[in-house]
């Protein structure tokens, strides 16, 4: 089985290289946009299904590709990757003292074969001082991640209070729901 995986997130790569598979990365700009009457929850899983659309049409069927999506949800609003420090300080700013969902979106498909489902984590952020926002943003990057922050960073230790459900969603592939989708098409 020939994996492919379609993403460049370095987070990606490390969890399902953690599963034991070898597999290829290739990636297609893919157009991000939703339709607004979506619900907030199918959001994500609607964007990895036009990722591996987009990617498909290179692949042969033997090929089985991974494309996910994630985004970070607050009263019924999508954070996406921050554009500027201003942009990663005011998300994380809305994330403190609150919870908030990390809904992951996935397909695993060979062929016509599409297997396509999101998972969702709920998680509590302790409040956050204003230096605390800043220290954070100015030594990692958040400029990368959906919400403005990466759990497996500083923010994860100091300020994570709780999550329920996958870990691994949040750092951004549900990787027990991957596996098991991969044994499907083994």
């Amino acid at each position: 089985m020939k994996i492919i995986l379609g993403s460049k997130s370095p987070r990606r790569k490390e969890l399902l290289a953690q599963l034991g598979y070898s597999f290829e990365v290739r990636v297609r700009e893919t157009d991000e946009s939703f339709p607004e009457t979506l619900p907030v929850s199918e959001v994500a899983q609607f964007i990895a299904e036009k990722k591996a659309d987009d990617l498909m049409t290179e692949l042969s069927d033997d090929d089985v590709v991974i494309c996910a999506d994630t985004i970070v949800v607050i009263d019924e609003e999508i954070l996406g990757k921050p554009d500027s420090r201003e942009a990663a300080i005011d998300m994380l700013a809305k994330l403190s003292g609150r919870e908030h969902e990390v809904i992951t979106g996935v397909v695993v498909q060979s062929g016509e074969r599409r297997l396509s489902f999101s998972v969702t984590t709920t998680v509590s952020f302790k409040p956050l001082s204003g230096d605390e926002i800043r220290f954070y943003v100015d030594n990692y990057s958040p400029y990368d991640k959906a919400g403005s922050y990466g759990i497996q960073e500083w923010i994860g230790g100091a300020a994570i209070q709780w999550i329920r459900g996958s870990y691994n969603n949040v750092v951004g592939l549900p990787t027990h729901e991957v596996y098991a989708a991969l044994k499907q098409f083994e």
